[in-house]
């Protein structure tokens, strides 16, 4: 069964159509890039998988059912801002968590947060950008999620920090699991990736695992990206 699962899905903002009859499935056990320009849609779907918005048109289907309570409590998110309180430290935020997921795995967050050396008494809001991201990303990866939805998350760290960060992720998510990710850094996260989706202007143009795709084309996902959405 699909972990994630489009049906002519569509979503506009009063006239401006966001995405339009996507069809796609993702099937558990994968990583997958999002992939396509601003203003694509790759946030408009990862907010409908969530359940933070509802289609205009055709169906969404998350573990089985339509996003709602149940499928939340099986999906992990990383948005693409802020999107915990400045107030609170890391640590508040561990309990906060632990308190707030069933599936939160406190040993394996505190463990990535000593590995990139994060002060778990520190405040969000004192913290760098960067810091902010790998705090949140942290909170993200530690839960055993059966989808994760990852939007922008080595966009402010540091290129030797991106590496760990995507070494972080083959490692701490549910290997029958789905991650998704959504990013313009696409040389960087290539290496870990199994299939590609590319979005333009809300429609879907192409989706394949990633060795089929070097093979019939004969180039990397980037160079390929670069050549289809070149400007």
């Amino acid at each position: 069964m699909p972990v994630l699962e489009c049906t002519n899905l569509s979503k506009s903002y009063g006239p401006k159509r966001a995405l339009e009859s996507v069809n796609l499935a993702l099937e558990p056990g994968r990583i997958v890039g999002l992939l396509g320009p601003n203003g694509s849609g790759k946030s408009t779907l990862i907010k409908l998988t969530c359940g933070l918005l509802t289609p205009t048109a055709g169906a969404i289907r998350v573990c089985g059912g339509a996003p709602g309570p149940a499928s939340c409590a099986q999906v992990s998110y990383l948005p693409e801002r802020m999107a915990v309180p400045g107030w609170m430290s890391v640590k508040e935020l561990l309990g906060f968590y632990q308190d707030f997921y069933a599936d939160f795995r406190r040993d394996a967050a505190e463990q990535m947060l000593a590995d990139l050396h994060l002060e778990p008494k520190q405040q969000i809001r004192q913290m760098s950008k960067g810091n902010r991201e790998k705090a949140q990303l942290i909170l993200t990866m530690s839960r055993a999620a059966k989808l994760y939805l990852l939007d922008e998350p080595i966009g402010g760290v540091d290129p030797a920090t991106r590496d760990y960060i995507l070494s972080t992720i083959i490692a701490n998510y549910n290997p029958e699991a789905t991650v998704v990710i959504s990013t313009h850094l696409i040389a960087d996260v290539e290496k870990i990736l199994d299939e590609v989706v590319f979005l333009r202007e809300g429609q879907l143009l192409l989706h394949q695992e990633v060795d089929a795709l070097r093979e019939e084309k004969g180039k990397s996902v980037d160079a390929l990206f670069r050549e289809v959405f070149r400007c």
